[in-house]
């Protein structure tokens, strides 16, 4: 199990690095808008750290290697953004962060967590199947969530390729 805690605020800049080597991972797949795309700015990642809705996984140093951002949508926890340094890939950190996440979630009475995500790059979509999340049609969207998807597009994230999935809760209450 990957120790997880929440985050720190000298974590902040060490979670940007995390993000910028993750999202390289689109370059090689010929996604490099993505991999261009801006990290959080520390004052962002602040706001998830003050409403302590930001968790990071640490190596056996309390470094962090991962990292999840979450926020209440639709009375759901909405995983904003869930990434690993590719170096600590394959160690199953992105799922015990989610874990973790829903463990949280489920004691404050949110049933479910949502994300957006690619539908086909093959450690989103695919891989949050394999964790238990199912794709949402449009019309299944709760609003605020429909909204997010509607927001990403103005970002030139194209919704033909972005799903919005959900997963209840598996832990009790």
């Amino acid at each position: 199990m990957t120790a997880i805690r929440s985050t720190r605020p000298s974590d902040l800049p060490v979670i940007q690095q995390i993000e910028l080597a993750a999202g390289e991972l689109f370059r090689g797949i010929g996604m490099p808008d993505i991999a261009d795309h801006p990290v959080p700015t520390v004052e962002i990642l602040t706001s998830y750290h003050r409403a302590g809705h930001a968790w990071v996984a640490v190596d056996g140093h309390d470094r962090p290697v991962g990292f999840i951002l979450i926020k209440p949508v639709d009375d759901a926890a909405h995983i904003e953004q869930v990434s690993v340094h590719p170096a600590c890939a394959h160690r199953r950190i992105g799922r015990d962060l989610i874990e973790h996440v829903d463990g949280w979630a489920a004691r404050r009475g949110l049933p479910a967590l949502t994300l957006t995500t690619f539908r086909e790059v093959p450690w989103n979509g695919p891989y949050y199947e394999r964790l238990g999340f199912i794709t949402l049609a449009p019309s299944d969207q709760w609003p605020e969530l429909a909204a997010l998807m509607a927001e990403e597009a103005t970002h030139g994230l194209d919704p033909a390729h972005r799903i919005a999935m959900i997963r209840p809760s598996r832990h009790p209450r």
